[in-house]
């Protein structure tokens, strides 16, 4: 095959999916972008630590559906933390990070897990919680 058919397949390939030139709209409007099923079921859990400094998270507990869940740490504290998560089986680490926000994800079963910062001394200073999965 020359190369001079390989953008009319292409083409076609991607009207056959759907993208095809103004499918939709009058070509101003932008597409929702596609979400899998298992993006839908995710759980995501916000979660920040003390801005002061203080060795606390702002919750100490959490619930969330069994599944893939989603722990977002903000930190605006001076300090490094991270979010990292065990229990029945799990030990997921979070990053390690100062300032803005970091995602820790877990495919979780029921039970009861402990989230904590894994940074040396900050989880026997009170950062940590329980988060129970139904």
């Amino acid at each position: 095959m020359s190369s001079k058919h390989l953008p009319v397949l292409a083409a076609s390939a991607l009207a056959a999916l759907g993208f095809a030139a103004g499918c939709g709209g009058d070509g101003g409007e932008e597409a929702a972008p596609a979400t899998t099923a298992a993006a839908a079921e995710a759980t995501t859990l916000e979660l920040a630590a003390d801005p002061g400094g203080a060795l606390a998270f702002d919750a100490a507990e959490l619930e969330a559906p069994a599944g893939e869940v989603a722990l977002v740490l903000v930190n605006d504290s001076p300090l490094p933390h991270d979010v990292s998560i065990e229990g029945n089986g799990v030990a997921v680490a979070g990053e390690t990070f100062t300032g803005g926000t970091r995602t820790t994800v877990a495919t979780l079963e029921p039970g009861t897990y402990t989230f904590y910062c894994s940074v040396p001394g900050h989880r026997e200073g009170g950062m940590e919680g329980t988060l129970t999965v139904k």
